[in-house]
């Protein structure tokens, strides 16, 4: 079964059709990346498949769930616990440690203090940042603030993990070492994971590369 199902999804803002009947599959525990020229509709598919903004028509379904039924408040609860997000910049909030910005998502899901320190505490030595962990964002490095921020969105243990433009604002070594991140994690607890970016080299890496063009698929290798 797959983990992502899109049938027949159109975006227009204004008079810019912005996505133009997209019907894409995602299977369980894929790695696949999204890569486009600018305007190509990548970020706005990403979106979409990320329950962050819903589609003119068509139909999204996640981990078997049709999102496109939902409510805004039930809208809100499935993301919270079924889809991680990771940005290209962190957006790590500036007065929280590494451990509490890891925490936030599992608070806001109702997992207790204890428990969301210890899922925080687990992850952050997964990522080799265990005393980094009362550090606060501006006493990281570049690759440790965005590794302290895909442990943030593992925290709930998501079914998928959305990233745009995950490593664009890293220099190569940390690149290479997010990238492996990435494997590393899916082989560990099995996420499936979609990224837009314009790294060719990422691209090459993952299960597959879906191409995109003014707001159609092109090909998927």
């Amino acid at each position: 079964m797959s983990m992502i199902q899109l049938r027949g999804i159109t975006k227009s803002f204004g008079s810019l059709q912005v996505l133009r009947g997209i019907d894409l599959d995602i299977a369980r525990g894929e790695i696949v990346s999204i890569v486009g020229p600018s305007g190509a509709g990548k970020t706005t598919l990403l979106q979409i498949m990320g329950t962050l903004d819903r589609p003119d028509s068509g139909q999204t379904l996640i981990d078997g769930q049709d999102v496109s039924r939902l409510g805004e408040a039930r809208l809100a609860r499935f993301r919270n616990r079924h889809i991680g997000f990771v940005f290209q910049f962190h957006q790590l909030l500036p007065e929280f440690t590494a451990i509490e910005n890891i925490m936030i998502p599992a608070f806001i899901g109702g997992t207790g203090r204890r428990e969301a320190q210890e899922r925080a505490l687990e992850l952050l030595r997964f990522m080799g940042l265990e005393e980094r962990a009362t550090h606060k964002p501006n006493e990281l490095s570049g690759g440790e603030k965005q590794r302290v921020a895909v442990a943030r969105a593992l925290v709930n243990n998501p079914a998928v993990v959305m990233a745009d433009e995950p490593s664009g604002s890293l220099d190569s070594q940390n690149k290479e070492e997010l990238h492996r991140l990435f494997f590393d994690l899916r082989d560990r607890f099995g996420q499936t994971f979609v990224i837009v970016t314009h790294d060719e080299s990422l691209a090459a890496t993952t299960d597959r590369t879906i191409h995109m063009k003014d707001g159609m698929l092109m090909s998927n290798t």
